[in-house]
């Protein structure tokens, strides 16, 4: 199978291809990205030399570029997105237009080319805060950030062309994803790297904002199923093995660390902050019998480990100035690492 993995640099991205070329070894990837600030290169240093393996430089939202991808490829995972609820806060417009547009192009593309498959990865952050419960998939869409609201809509827009153009579409929407490769501005590889610098830990409010957790690679693995063996039109909720307050989840990241609570610093909140997502994920548990496999703690400790190794792959990043100005702007109170 010859696939088009779309924002193939990304966290996300680059962990499912490498988990693609590694159990499929008939199959190619080409990777579109168009190598925003969180597109990084280095994600899939390791395969340099991967003659199954090709990234592109182009921009979903461009036409010409989506269309000169179409080639041979028969199925597309659409992971390309601009993802962070605090830079849609900031600067909602270049989600809409990426989110958005860039979904609607790559579905129309796809039209004309008679893909088989087309794979939309959105995030529980569609259904909004959940007060008590679970949200399934059949629950109305309430998003409250921009971020959020833009995939909303491109849920939507990809439901839409299933529905009106036969297009073979399925959607999966997962709760917190962690692991390698994550940009350092979300909020684990933020913690993790500010304690390995004993620098302070951002946390927004009082804290008591509630997350799933997921490990990548459990991502990976639903997304392979879903691929392969998804129903045709359906959505598919990809829910964590974990749950907790951010503030639970500061003092176990820092417990294990064998780092001070001292380092913990309370932030304003940033408007609009969902209480609590939480997902059932019994559909795709019955349908396709994928369930999480990788034990929370156990997780968090490898990806502590990974980021404790690599060093260079953050600190580079963090080093930037466009890191240091947003970083700058969204916590003003403090004062960023590796400033100097």
């Amino acid at each position: 199978m010859k696939l088009l993995v779309t924002g193939g640099l990304g966290f996300i991205g680059s962990n499912f291809i490498r988990y693609l070329l590694e159990k499929y070894p008939t199959y190619s990837i080409l990777n579109l990205d168009a190598k925003t600030y969180s597109g990084n290169p280095d994600n899939l240093a390791d395969l340099k030399g991967e003659k199954r393996y090709r990234w592109v430089w182009g921009d979903i939202t461009d036409p010409r570029a989506v269309q000169r991808c179409m080639g041979e490829v028969q199925a597309i995972v659409h992971f390309a997105a601009e993802s962070h609820v605090d830079r849609s806060i900031l600067s909602s417009g270049v989600f809409v237009k990426t989110n958005v547009l860039g979904t609607q192009v790559l579905l129309e593309a796809a039209k004309n080319k008679g893909i088989q498959r087309f794979i939309h990865v959105s995030t529980d952050e569609v259904y909004g805060s959940v007060e008590k419960g679970t949200s399934r998939e059949e629950d109305p869409l309430r998003p409250n950030s921009p971020y959020a609201a833009s995939k909303a809509a491109s849920d939507l827009i990809v439901r839409s062309y299933g529905t009106t153009y036969g297009l073979p579409v399925l959607i999966t929407r997962s709760s917190n994803n962690f692991g390698p490769y994550q940009y350092p501005e979300k909020v684990l590889p933020l913690f993790i790297t500010n304690a390995l610098e004993d620098a302070p830990l951002p946390l927004y409010g009082s804290g008591q904002n509630v997350r799933d957790w997921i490990y990548v690679t459990d991502h990976c693995r639903a997304l392979d199923l879903v691929l392969h063996r998804g129903r045709l039109g359906e959505t598919y909720n990809l829910g964590g093995t974990h749950t907790s307050s951010n503030r639970e989840l500061v003092h176990k990241l820092l417990e294990i660390m064998g780092k001070p609570a001292s380092l913990i610093r309370t932030v304003a909140d940033r408007p609009a902050h969902d209480l609590r997502y939480a997902l059932n994920s019994e559909k795709i548990q019955k349908e396709l019998g994928w369930k999480p496999e990788c034990a929370f703690e156990e997780a968090l400790r490898r990806t502590v480990e990974w980021y404790r190794t690599h060093r260079p792959w953050w600190e580079k990043i963090k080093k930037l100035p466009r890191f240091k100005r947003y970083y700058q702007k969204q916590y003003p109170t403090l004062k960023p690492a590796l400033a100097k």
